[in-house]
C-alpha cells in the first residue's frame, strides 16, 4: 500500500514562474524525501512600477510516506 501525503508550499524568482517553480521543488526535496508529483495551485506577482518584480507559486507537493522506516528513540 502507498500513502502520499499533501504539503502547500509558496515559491518565488524574480526571473520567472518557471524558476519559481523549479526552485520551490529544489528547496524542498533537501527535506523531504520521497517527493512524488506536483500541483500549480496559483501564479501571482509582485509589479513594481510597470514590471513584474517578483513571481510568485502556490504549490501542492505530494510523497509518499516511508511505511517501511523506523521509529527512533
Amino acid at each position: 500500500m502507498e500513502i502520499e501525503k499533501h504539503l502547500i508550499i509558496t515559491g518565488n524568482s524574480n526571473v520567472s514562474w518557471k524558476d519559481a517553480i523549479v526552485k520551490a521543488i529544489e528547496e524542498a526535496s533537501k527535506t523531504i524525501d520521497y517527493l512524488s508529483n506536483v500541483k500549480i495551485l496559483n501564479q501571482y506577482a509582485k509589479i513594481d512600477g510597470n514590471k513584474i518584480a517578483e513571481y510568485f507559486v502556490d504549490l501542492d507537493l505530494s510523497f509518499v510516506l516511508d511505511l517501511n522506516r523506523k521509529e527512533e528513540n
